[in-house]
């Protein structure tokens, strides 16, 4: 039960610290995207409006009020749920939003299983390599992935899977003649729940390029901390008493060693995953893959500041639930932080 309290206190207590955080970016999306050298009235009229006409729909929409006023406004209709209308696509933002977060948030998913079970695999190898010829051929294989940024992965798996070999798709989400179920938007999910496989294992193999790219970027530096909080695990004192109680090289890894080596590394996981899920924007242009990194690049080349606005504060929400979300499970695995 104290566990329980606890947690239920942590989330009170960040749920009450996002309400500043979410104020301070709003009001710094707001005020950055009205100081930009661009017109939202004039990019919303055809190109032979008049400047008469332009005006009007400046007023219409409230730009020739002072930019406190405006960004009143824009913020109560936001606690409505109104983040405004696509000025380049005619639509709400929130149904663009809600048609494309779906389909970033389980690429990032995948892409977090796909790197951590790299990670964790990765840094128990360097661990159980320490002291041999291997431990520098493994340090420079890490540190070379390291170096290697995502887009760089989407483009030599693309050209080695995709067209060289052609064993895997990679553009879009589903293959022609696929048809996708609509329940949540979330279309894995969907395709289980509906029964249908052929489209969830098709939809799948769209995903293994980019989260494969996303998850060996990820991966290194999961690596390195897992290894390096091992090394320090191994040099306490409960570490050499167990092993004076007989204890196997394995039991001594999993009961004692990585209980304590994962905190570190979990809490580093939490913040390549916020990393993560606003990186994912290179990756989904290569592949073509329809999330809110094409959605925020089409609405940077079409200067569509409703979209910029609503999509900037997707990412700090998304960002401040991952915390939300690695605090809690910091707390369930590490019982000292519970006694306070």
């Amino acid at each position: 039960m104290r566990m329980f309290a606890t947690i239920a206190k942590l989330l009170v207590m960040r749920v009450l610290t996002a309400i500043p955080i979410l104020f301070v970016v709003s009001m710094l999306l707001f005020g950055i995207l009205r100081i930009l050298p661009v017109d939202p009235a004039a990019m919303s009229l055809p190109p032979n409006a008049t400047t008469q006409e332009v005006e009007a729909m400046r007023s219409e929409m409230g730009l020739n009020r002072p930019i406190y006023e405006q960004f009143g406004i824009w913020l109560g209709k936001l606690l409505e749920g109104d983040i405004g209308r696509s000025i380049h696509f005619r639509q709400d933002v929130t149904s663009l939003i809600g048609s494309t977060l779906p389909a970033t948030i389980e690429l990032a998913l995948l892409a977090m299983m796909v790197g951590t079970v790299l990670g964790i695999a990765g840094g128990l190898f360097l661990f159980y390599v320490r002291g041999t010829r291997a431990e520098a051929v493994m340090d420079f294989v890490s540190i070379l992935l390291l170096s290697l940024p995502e887009f760089l992965w989407s483009l030599f798996l693309l050209l080695i899977f995709g067209v060289f070999f052609e064993v895997l798709p990679f553009t879009g989400r589903l293959s022609p003649g696929f048809e996708r179920p609509v329940v949540t938007g979330f279309l894995l999910f969907d395709s289980l729940i509906t029964g249908n496989i052929a489209t969830l294992l098709n939809a799948m193999q769209h995903m293994i390029l980019p989260s494969l790219a996303l998850g060996i970027a990820l991966s290194p530096a999961l690596m390195r901390v897992l290894r390096s909080s091992l090394l320090d695990a191994y040099q306490d004192d409960y570490i050499h008493q167990a092993r004076l109680r007989g204890l196997s090289e394995k039991r001594l890894l999993v009961r004692h060693g990585l209980k304590n080596a994962i905190l570190p590394t979990l809490s580093l996981m939490g913040v390549q995953f916020g990393f993560l899920f606003g990186g994912t924007l290179l990756v989904e242009i290569i592949y073509s893959y329809p999330g809110m990194g094409n959605l925020m690049v089409d609405a940077i080349r079409n200067a569509d500041l409703p979209i910029i606005q609503g999509a900037g504060l997707t990412y700090c929400v998304a960002v401040l639930v991952i915390s939300i979300v690695v605090d809690s499970l910091y707390l369930i695995l590490n019982p000292k932080l519970r006694v306070r």
